[in-house]
């Protein structure tokens, strides 16, 4: 990164900036960027990508640790509210991402992003001491990871500012380069907290403070900290910059005092209102099949291969860490891609790849999976409860059968009607579909946001980058329902089915609308497509 602020060229992937010694006024609208502005906002923008990160990482890091944390603080919690404990975060910042947006539109976005910031820290340390309270403490623990997710909404102001201060030439780098940080803060959450493991269960006690600092607390004190170096960050290195579509200075509400720049003009027009909805349904589309995606890997691999908890857990990690791998090198590769045939071309590709990974999960062949009979014979041996088999897997790590059990119940289990007549899912099948919607997540992710901020224009993008990012955390919230409903209930067949349906309609509305997915600038005139 030291690199990347050093050598601003570096960053932004070869484009030339529009330089002037002096910050000239251009004969027609805006001001030529001298170099000492192009430098500072290159260097915002990388504390943007910072921000986004930490962001990924607090939600991450303690995802693997709640559901042990939880049974340690209150016995009362059972498998099912751990789900609402997970989705609490999605509810959080789908409530925050509009009103952090709206309030960038109006006041310097350091206010926002420095107010968010705080709001995760001190959730962070309630959430280290939701085992002081003598009782109702998964409560306490529900309402700290809902205020982390709160924190969260500035990934709203974080994409307006990107969208605000790059060029057209320079926004589908940058937004790929953000997505990149907020996968990376994805797969290095549960990293740190397998180091923070060493510290052990009890740990070390500050009686002062009564502070428990022990591998459950620790990466979220860790979080804490790393929110506190984000704000430091802001207030000496993030500056307010804006230009236009082709990179040109300019002044707008968020500055703070007298910065060099007039009013864009390029700013009258209208959004096209039908573009920013149908681009709101196609993130959401993406969104919840992901979620759909991420939630069926641990009871689709139990069902269908015999695995136990432990086994699930382990090899959809690998196999999810990989993808996360994955996706990273193709936010990296599509920023080159993107510049030959352009992002709706390539969100379409997206599109077609990920119902291929879908369609690939259908059941084929006549083989029928291993009928978890034990249940039946033998009532003593309990099987893997509706709330347990829809856990994420990280949750389910922890997760230890009774002490009284010497063997766990593997294979599909017979209450589950389907699994008498459903085909099983290869496993060449399943690592096939795994590594295609690995490939094409990220491909409609980055360019979903990329069309998004370019039909917006500029116009102040915080409350419609805020409803973007809202879309998309209902998306995680009701996929995950949706899921667990329809594969319990009808198999995967019908699920996998409706996922591909699902999936159509949205290359449907990516048809109809394609036409309209230009830029704001190409839309009237301005610019050349």
């Amino acid at each position: 990164m030291a690199a990347a602020l050093s050598d601003p060229a570096a960053v932004a992937e070869g484009q030339e900036p529009l330089l002037s010694p002096g910050g000239e006024e251009d004969s027609s609208r805006g001001v030529v960027e001298s170099q000492e502005h192009y430098k500072s906002r290159w260097r915002s923008i990388w504390i943007m990508h910072l921000t986004m990160f930490l962001s990924s990482v607090g939600f991450s890091i303690v995802v693997m640790s709640v559901w042990p944390y939880l049974q340690k603080i209150d016995s009362t919690a059972d498998a099912s509210f751990l789900g609402w404990i997970i989705a609490s975060y999605s509810i959080g910042q789908m409530v925050a991402s509009p009103l952090f947006g709206l309030w960038s539109n109006y006041r310097p976005r350091r206010e926002p992003l420095v107010v968010s910031t705080v709001i995760s820290v001190a959730a962070n340390c309630l959430y280290a001491y939701v085992h002081v309270p003598h009782s109702h403490n998964k409560y306490y623990m529900l309402i700290a990871r809902a205020l982390v997710g709160f924190g969260a909404g500035n990934v709203a102001v974080v994409r307006s500012y990107i969208a605000g201060a790059t060029s057209l030439t320079e926004r589908t780098s940058a937004m790929a380069n953000t997505s990149a940080c907020q996968a990376v803060g994805f797969i290095l959450g549960p990293v740190f907290q397998t180091c923070f493991t060493l510290i052990g269960e009890e740990g070390v006690t500050w009686e002062l403070v009564r502070l428990q600092l022990n591998m459950y607390t620790a990466p979220v004190l860790f979080g804490a900290l790393l929110g506190v170096i984000n704000i430091i960050l802001i207030f000496a290195v993030f500056r307010e910059h804006r230009v236009d579509d082709m990179g040109r200075q300019c002044r707008s509400i968020n500055f703070e005092g007298e910065e060099s720049g007039v009013l864009d003009q390029d700013a009258e027009g209208n959004i096209d209102q039908v573009a920013v909805v149908a681009v709101n349904f196609l993130f959401f589309v993406i969104l919840f099949v992901f979620a759909v995606f991420e939630t069926i890997a641990t009871p689709l691999t139990m069902d269908m291969y015999s695995w136990t908890r432990k086994e699930a857990v382990l090899y959809n990690g690998i196999i999810l860490g990989v993808v996360g791998v994955e996706s990273v090198v193709v936010f990296m590769v599509v920023k080159t891609l993107s510049k030959k045939t352009g992002e709706r071309a390539i969100l379409h590709g997206g599109l077609l790849i990920v119902l291929v990974g879908f369609f690939i999960l259908l059941p084929w062949g006549k083989k029928l999976p291993n009928i978890q009979w034990q249940e039946i014979k033998n009532n003593s041996i309990p099987r893997t409860t509706f709330s347990e088999m829809f856990m994420p897997f990280w949750s389910l790590q922890a997760m230890q059968l009774p002490s009284n059990h010497t063997a766990e119940p593997t294979g599909c289990p017979v209450s589950q009607s389907w699994c008498l007549n459903t085909p099983m899912i290869y496993l060449a099948q399943y690592i096939s579909s795994d590594i295609l919607i690995g490939l094409g997540y990220p491909v409609c992710n980055v360019m979903s946001y990329t069309l998004y901020s370019k039909i917006l224009g500029p116009k102040p993008q915080g409350v419609y980058m805020g409803w973007l990012t809202a879309s998309g955390s209902g998306a995680r919230i009701l996929g995950p329902v949706f899921v667990s409903q329809i594969y319990t209930h009808l198999g995967p067949r019908w699920a996998f089915s409706l996922i591909c349906g699902i999936v159509v309609l949205s290359l449907l509305v990516l048809e109809i609308v394609y036409k309209r997915l230009i830029a704001f600038s190409v839309r009237y005139g301005r610019m050349q497509e």
